[in-house]
């Protein structure tokens, strides 16, 4: 029969080294708790946005790229063209990628329009892993700009 003691520092070394193991936690709650992060931090870019420039209306996706578009133009006082206002939704687009790979900065022309160069092919995804995809780059985006933390 083992002592008293001998059982505590048997445990108490268990202890120590299964402390020292990193927690293990399923794939599927890390999957279920990065979601909710980026629910949430979703949920506060719209919030945000919509306050600053929305007259009623909460922005959808198309709306926030748009206004990344106009961010990264710099050119925030000038009213756009129709085919401009497509132009600023695709710079967002390059500049919201770019950290994934998949587009690289390339140079600023004349007019001051930031132009990128494309690197690689986009997964093909559903409309859902679209959305989820821009979505976390745009909560990204601002997270770098620091106006969400």
């Amino acid at each position: 029969m083992k002592s008293k003691s001998k059982t505590l520092k048997t445990n108490y070394y268990l202890y120590t080294i299964l402390s020292k193991l990193p927690t293990f936690v399923p794939e599927k709650e890390q999957k279920m708790a990065r979601d909710e992060q980026l629910k949430e931090r979703w949920n506060l870019v719209v919030e945000k946005l919509t306050l600053q420039f929305a007259e009623g209306d909460v922005l959808d996706l198309d709306a926030i790229i748009y206004l990344i578009g106009v961010q990264e133009l710099g050119q925030i006082h000038k009213t756009f063209k129709k085919d401009e206002k497509v132009n600023l939704m695709h710079i967002a687009i390059c500049r919201l990628l770019e950290p994934y790979g998949y587009y690289e900065f390339d140079y600023f022309d004349d007019e001051g329009w930031p132009h990128y160069k494309f690197k690689e092919e986009l997964p093909v995804l559903k409309a859902g892993e679209q959305t989820v995809l821009m979505k976390e780059a745009i909560v990204n985006y601002f997270l770098e700009k620091e106006y969400i933390q």
